[in-house]
Parts: structure tokens; C-alpha cells; sequence
């Protein structure tokens, strides 16, 4: 197979004048997506509500139709859910992917249509790989396999055609041929429910396999390789896979994780990140040597962008690509060929770049601590906690923090709960040096700190090793795309935490 690289190189490099259309031409393309969504929706309930025949204009459309968070679109899920066809989109829904977050008890359930396999998930997949051959000519990449550490697949109980699960399970039940040949382990391995046998069949089915490339979320992609390592007794990833040049990685932050993987693979390898959510595979890294992710304008998806100021108010605000600033938080409302009007994602993005256009996730809307004005993101957390570990020379597994409120003894304060891999010589010198870095990067959270008027210095619980794989084990959210609440301005998971231990 190694043949085939420069051959595929080549096909990367001539397939590039797609990816150069839309970049070049954003606006046109833009307008151009949403004209062909209305057209497609024109007579589907939603179209039907609001008068998807009778548009002209994006201020028509944008006055026409409200912007939708899930709780407002779930009625029209649980038609499609029962079967109903022509409610969102035009074609039949058959699949759905699970929300995965810990946000929410309940599930929420994304419709999935042919359209959005095929021009949004799946065009976006072969675009990240254009897109890296394009900028390493002489990657050896699809001459071996992709590891792909994903999701389980679950049959609904609702309609026996409808089926649901985490998107990488959707994406991998219905990978074309292409896919199919690319990635290990077998299907019947991949889509596992229970993780902690799925994390042994991995490791064991995958070790003799050239892979060169490992898709997944660090905390379970990192639990794989270390378990890999204990099986074949090797000091480093590197000494299994030869091979192996390529992480590609989202969903959260990779900025905690990048010194574990560097140790545990044993040597320089590239890490891409992707922004491939349930709604639709919105970005990723053209140039891995640059910040900030390429946003897909030709995958079937219009975008509108909420600054976060907006959020909570009667009629928000919305603009469009040509009117957003460099480093202004907003928060992405998309409309898509998935059957998606005007839905507010919930994440919360910032442009890198201005033409081309390049953003990078920032947080959540509901996930940040602002209990005393500080407005703590998650990428200021982040990116603290990974200059205290590389100052001190230790390692964080996970973490989630919370505020502690202002009580008759004390003000109030951020409590941190945190689980090492390789904990600091003194946990007060961790809590010091992650309050001068949190200074350093939020200007609001260094003005609360002053005197400690208002904010104290951070409380750091230290965790035992798998608490929070307990934690989500009896939430009924182990495995997957599941991952611990980086940030929460209440003390809802904090305290749930405790109170198990």
C-alpha cells in the first residue's frame, strides 16, 4: 500500500481547487448554501410554518424564523422520532446521533439525513485529509490504518427504523467503502457499549496493526494507549506503531493532554484538531503549525454568529461572516442540510483569522464561572492549568471547577477538583502558580482577585485516580463522547462529586 501515498498526495493537490472556491469566495458561497437549504425545505412542516417559499433575502430569513435552542425543536424531533416524514427536511430521517454531554440527564437526539452524511460529515472528513497530504506531500498517512476510539450504536425502542447513537458510532455504521478500508478495529469491536472491556478488545485487536493514525477524545484515547503499553511491555507508543505520525482530536480542549500524549507516544508526531460536532462537521486544522481551525463553508451548513452578550435576551442578535471581529466571543447559530433552522449550538468560538476564516472554541454558553464578575472561560482554565503543569512538571488526567459562594467566614473562591497522573511536590504551590496564571489571562478574574475582596485564592481537592470515571459511570455517561464539566457556574457536579466520594 505505501505505493498509494504519492498517488493520493497528487489527488489531494488536485482536489484542492474545491477547497480554494469557498475559501476565496465566502460570502457568495454562504448565501449560495442557504438558498439550497431553503429550496430543499420549502415544503416540509417547518417550511410550511414559516414561509420558506416566500424568502428573498438573509434579513427575511432571519426575520422570519426564530432562533431555536433543542428544548424549542424537540417537538418537531419527537415527530421524526415516530416516523413522521417532511417535518425538517425533505428526505427520510433514519438516524440520530445521542447527545453525549453531561450537561443534561436527558438525551437529545440530532436528526441525521443522507444529505448531512454525505456532503457535511463525510465531505469534511476527505477535506481534513486533502488537507493535510496537501500540506505533507510526503506523508506515508493511508498506507496504514486509523485507529478510531468511538462511540457505541444503541436501536431505538421508539420505531424499529430509527436508530440512534453517539455520532461517531452513526459516522462509523455508515462509513462509505473508503472509510471502511481505512480504520481498525473491525465494526463489531468499534461500536462496544461497555468501555472497559471495549478499551481491552482495542488494545488487543489493534497491536499488531500498522496504525498510523489515531482518531478519538484524549481521556479515553489516552486510557487505550496506556493500556497497550502494559500488554506489550514497550516504553512508548512509538515502539508499537512505527509508523504513527498523526492525533487528530476534539470535542474538548487538547491543550491539558498534549504533555501526556508526548510522553506516552515517545516521539514528535502531529496533532490536528477537528471541530466535528453532532449538528455538523463545522472546522479544522488546515495548517497544523497554525492556531485556529478552517471553517467549512461548503458542508451544507449557514452561519450566523450570536455575540454572547445576546444570549438571553427576547429578539438576539445575530451577523453575518463579513461583519465578525478577531478574538470576540459569539456563539454559532447554524442552519443545516440535518434539518436544523436557525439552532443555537451552544458552544462559544473565536475567529483566529478574518479571510480565510478561522475560529477556535472557547467554551460553552453554561459552561464558565462568572458567580463574583470574573467570567471564567474554559480555554483561560485550560490554558492555566497547562502552564502550572509544565512550571511544576506534573500531570492532570481531569478536572472540573466551581464556585465556592461568600459566607459568613469566608469570601467566595473557585474550587478546583482535580485528578493527577503525576501530582505536584506541594499542592499550595500548584494552587498559587494556577492563580497567577488565571491572572495573567483574564483580566476580569485578576481584578476580583485584588485583595481578595471578592475572590480568594483557588481551594484545589485532589481526587483519587478514576473518581471521575465513577462519577461517570453512575451517570450512566462512561465511554465515548462523554466527558467531565470542565467549568460550571453552579456547584451542581462539584458537590454530586463529593458527596460520592
Amino acid at each position: 500500500m505505501k505505493l498509494l501515498s504519492p498517488a493520493i498526495s497528487r489527488l489531494a493537490r488536485i482536489r484542492q481547487w474545491r477547497t480554494r472556491t469557498w475559501i476565496e469566495n465566502p460570502i457568495a458561497t454562504q448565501r449560495e448554501v442557504l438558498q439550497d437549504l431553503v429550496t430543499h425545505a420549502q415544503y416540509t412542516d417547518i417550511g410550511r410554518k414559516f414561509g420558506l417559499t416566500k424568502l428573498f433575502s438573509i434579513t427575511d430569513f432571519k426575520a422570519s424564523i426564530p432562533i431555536y435552542e433543542y428544548e424549542d425543536i424537540q417537538p418537531y424531533i419527537d415527530k421524526l422520532l415516530l416516523g413522521e416524514k417532511n417535518v425538517l427536511w425533505n428526505t427520510p430521517v433514519s438516524w440520530f446521533a445521542k447527545s453525549s454531554g453531561t450537561t443534561n440527564s436527558k438525551s437529545k437526539f440530532i436528526p441525521i439525513t443522507e444529505e448531512s452524511l454525505n456532503d457535511c460529515h463525510f465531505q469534511g472528513s476527505k477535506d481534513v485529509l486533502s488537507l493535510y497530504y496537501y500540506n505533507n506531500p510526503n506523508s506515508d498517512l493511508l498506507t496504514g490504518k486509523s485507529l478510531v476510539v468511538g462511540g457505541s450504536r444503541q436501536i431505538s425502542i421508539v420505531n424499529e427504523n430509527v436508530q440512534f447513537g453517539d455520532l461517531s458510532a452513526v459516522l462509523l455504521q455508515n462509513a462509505p467503502y473508503w472509510g471502511q478500508w481505512l480504520r481498525t478495529p473491525e465494526l463489531s469491536i468499534a461500536l462496544l457499549d461497555e468501555w472497559e472491556n471495549k478499551i481491552e478488545k482495542l488494545a488487543q485487536s489493534t497491536i499488531k496493526e500498522n496504525v498510523t493514525s489515531i482518531a478519538g477524545v484524549p481521556t479515553w484515547t489516552l486510557i487505550l494507549l496506556k493500556r497497550i503499553l502494559e500488554i506489550t511491555g514497550k516504553k512508548s507508543i512509538s515502539e508499537v506503531w512505527q509508523n504513527l505520525e498523526l492525533y487528530i482530536h476534539g470535542g474538548v480542549s487538547f491543550t491539558p493532554y498534549k504533555q501526556q500524549f508526548e510522553q506516552v507516544i515517545g516521539k514528535p508526531i502531529h496533532y490536528l484538531e477537528i471541530y466535528n460536532a453532532s449538528e455538523g462537521f463545522f472546522a479544522a486544522q488546515d495548517n497544523i503549525n497554525e492556531d485556529g481551525m478552517l471553517l467549512f463553508l461548503n458542508h451544507g451548513i449557514f452561519y450566523e454568529f450570536m455575540p454572547i452578550e445576546e444570549y438571553g435576551k427576547e429578539n438576539p442578535r445575530t451577523i453575518g461572516l463579513s461583519k465578525v471581529e478577531l478574538n470576540k466571543a459569539y456563539a454559532p447559530v447554524i442552519t443545516t442540510n440535518g434539518g436544523l433552522w436557525r439552532y443555537l449550538v451552544g458552544d462559544t468560538i473565536q475567529f483566529t483569522s478574518l479571510y480565510p476564516f478561522k475560529i477556535k472554541v472557547v467554551g460553552r454558553l453554561k459552561h464558565y464561572i462568572n458567580a463574583f464578575g470574573e467570567e471564567l472561560m474554559i480555554d483561560n482554565a485550560d490554558k492555566a492549568i497547562a502552564i502550572v503543569c509544565e512550571k511544576l512538571n506534573c500531570v492532570i488526567n481531569d478536572y472540573t471547577a466551581a464556585p465556592k459562594y461568600i459566607d459568613n467566614t469566608s469570601n467566595g473562591a473557585h474550587q478546583w477538583l482535580i485528578e493527577f497522573e503525576t501530582p505536584p511536590q506541594n499542592i499550595n504551590e500548584f494552587a498559587y502558580e494556577l492563580d497567577c496564571a488565571l491572572k495573567a489571562l483574564n483580566s476580569d478574574y485578576e481584578a476580583k482577585r485584588q485583595k481578595d475582596i471578592a475572590l480568594q485564592m483557588p481551594i484545589i481537592t485532589v481526587l483519587q485516580k478514576g473518581v471521575f470515571n465513577k462519577w461517570l459511570h453512575h451517570k450512566g455517561k462512561l465511554g465515548g463522547q462523554h466527558k467531565v464539566p470542565r467549568l460550571c457556574n453552579t456547584r451542581i457536579y462539584v458537590d454530586e462529586i463529593l458527596e460520592m466520594m
